[in-house]
């Protein structure tokens, strides 16, 4: 019997095979002069960047909104998964090949994809033991704080104050959670399993740190698609932000209800 054929490596393979073609591109868009084919890969990779970003903030608002465990949360989740895998990949691809200084986007593609593979894997994977992905996923992480440190030394001892026209404090963001999310490795590493309840809040904060980036980068790093009179409004950092205190809100959550379940004498399960 044939295998199927699942959506979310077809979309990556198809994305990925199209990236050399941008090797002289520059937003995203093939040079004059350029083959036919060279122009509508480009045109490709681009809606399919868009679309996806799109697709998938859609999706994984309604995933937060909804009950977690029910099907509409899990479809809502795989839409956003699927829609998000190729939107990261593509910028976090295609970041190296561009004209401009794309150093603070490409890492934070990488930290975008880990953040929602690894939480992805946190709700999918059966067993709770420590593995592969967890060893794999601490190297990723140190290898995010770090250069998210990098970037602010950098940043602070360069003329202009900035490094591809980003300043010190944006990288706070990749040392953060690039930090945060190597601990947690560390952690279930040393403990060699992962509980229940560990698990969830892995999966949780995971995908709505991906969401965060997402938000972020197009309510506040694509303003110019917005009205003048919204842009740099607080209801754009409102609506980029609005992931952050919803994630905090389930963590409690689920820290709550396992808390609740402890103490009335219910085991929690592993």
């Amino acid at each position: 019997m044939t295998r199927p054929i699942r959506p979310a490596p077809l979309l990556a393979a198809v994305a990925l095979s199209l990236l050399p073609t941008l090797a002289l591109a520059n937003n995203l868009e093939a040079p004059p002069g350029a083959p036919l084919w060279m122009h509508l890969a480009a045109a490709a990779l681009l809606f399919t960047h868009i679309g996806g970003g799109t697709v998938g903030m859609l999706s994984g608002v309604t995933a937060l909104a909804t009950r977690k465990g029910q099907r509409l949360h899990r479809q809502a989740g795989t839409v956003f998964f699927v829609a998000m895998l190729a939107t990261y990949a593509i910028g976090a691809g295609v970041a190296p090949f561009l004209d401009t200084g794309q150093r603070p986007n490409f890492v934070a593609g990488i930290m975008a994809l880990y953040l929602l593979v690894s939480g992805w894997l946190a709700a999918r994977r059966g067993e709770a033991k420590a593995g592969l992905p967890e060893a794999a996923g601490l190297v990723i992480a140190l290898a995010i704080t770090t250069a998210g440190v990098t970037f602010m030394r950098m940043g602070a001892a360069s003329p202009t104050g900035t490094i591809d026209g980003s300043p010190p404090q944006a990288f706070f963001l990749f040392t953060i959670a690039g930090a945060f999310a190597a601990a947690g490795e560390l952690h279930v590493l040393i403990r060699g399993r992962l509980s229940r309840t560990a698990r969830i809040a892995r999966h949780l904060w995971r995908m709505c740190f991906s969401l965060f980036i997402a938000s972020g980068s197009f309510f506040l790093g694509q303003q110019q698609v917005f009205p003048e009179a919204l842009r740099d409004s607080v209801l754009l950092y409102v609506v980029a932000l609005s992931p952050l205190p919803v994630m905090l809100f389930w963590l409690g959550k689920v820290r709550f209800d396992a808390w609740r379940m402890r103490r009335g004498g219910v085991p929690v399960r592993a």
